[in-house]
């Protein structure tokens, strides 16, 4: 009874039994890549621009990363909307990171896992998008979660730090000065992902079908990647060599709070609608 409900009341094409398939894969791989990045570092990251930037990142996947990706899966299967609509964003988080690992990293051993890691989560969040009914989110959600400002901030971001990416580029053109690997990588994770969030904010702000479908997902991954940059920032002063940037902290939690607070409001617009049809 629990799973007819589950395919009747959420708005899904086909069952999304090869989604959960592959998430749990995702999620594994992830496991095994981070626990290895944690215990052999040293070899993993073999400069200190690396190990300072993704042996931190690593012990955030395990306790960021995995736990939102297997929740919005729980959340899911449970029937809720939120979840249906986080897990694209838990994946696409995922996405993120390990495109910055294959082009930081060497030719090494959790080079083919980041890989696959990408290849992966760039199918499974197709196949997720592809099989919502986006229409029907559009009808649930018209008028029940704030458009506009979920919108412009997702514009306002993906523009931010599309030209940020941009304007160090073309400075170190033109200064010919080298970028450093870690910091070169997270450039060309920042190129790929966010016009993502731009396309999303137009589509949003225009309350088109595409903003209702991949809104939520967009602003939940933009928020985990501000938290996720905190952690790493505090862990970074105990893991390794690094220095605490209190000035750092404070800037990246500023913008953070900018993105958190049109993901809570829509979060409670979606929880408030599900509990006043109950």
């Amino acid at each position: 009874m629990g799973k007819h409900t589950h395919k009747i009341t959420l708005p899904i094409r086909y069952p999304l039994k090869l989604a959960y398939i592959l998430s749990l894969i995702i999620a594994l791989v992830v496991a095994i890549t981070s626990i290895t990045g944690v215990l052999y570092g040293t070899v993993i990251y073999p400069t200190a621009d690396l190990f300072q930037a993704f042996m931190p990142n690593d012990v955030v996947n395990l306790c960021l990363g995995i736990p939102i990706l297997l929740g919005s899966m729980w959340l899911t299967r449970q029937g809720q909307l939120v979840g249906l609509l986080f897990w694209p964003g838990a994946i696409f988080f995922v996405l993120y990171n390990y495109i910055a690992y294959i082009f930081a990293l060497p030719f090494n051993i959790i080079f083919l896992p980041c890989l696959i890691l990408v290849m992966l989560s760039t199918y499974t969040l197709s196949y997720l998008v592809a099989n919502i009914d986006g229409k029907i989110i559009q009808q649930q959600l018209v008028g029940v979660v704030p458009e506009r400002v979920s919108g412009s901030t997702l514009v306002g971001f993906g523009l931010l730090f599309f030209l940020r990416v941009i304007g160090v580029m073309v400075n170190a053109l033109v200064s010919q000065t080298p970028i450093a690997t870690a910091e070169f990588s997270v450039l060309i994770a920042d190129f790929i992902i966010t016009p993502a969030w731009i396309i999303g904010g137009i589509s949003l702000w225009r309350r088109q079908t595409l903003g209702y479908m991949t809104g939520l997902g967009l602003l939940f991954q933009a928020s985990l990647l501000f938290i996720a940059l905190l952690m790493v920032m505090c862990l970074q002063p105990l893991l390794t060599t690094a220095s605490l940037n209190v000035a750092d902290i404070v800037v990246v939690a500023t913008m953070g709070t900018v993105c958190f607070i049109p993901f809570i409001l829509f979060t409670r617009g979606i929880i408030s609608r599900h509990y006043s049809q109950i």
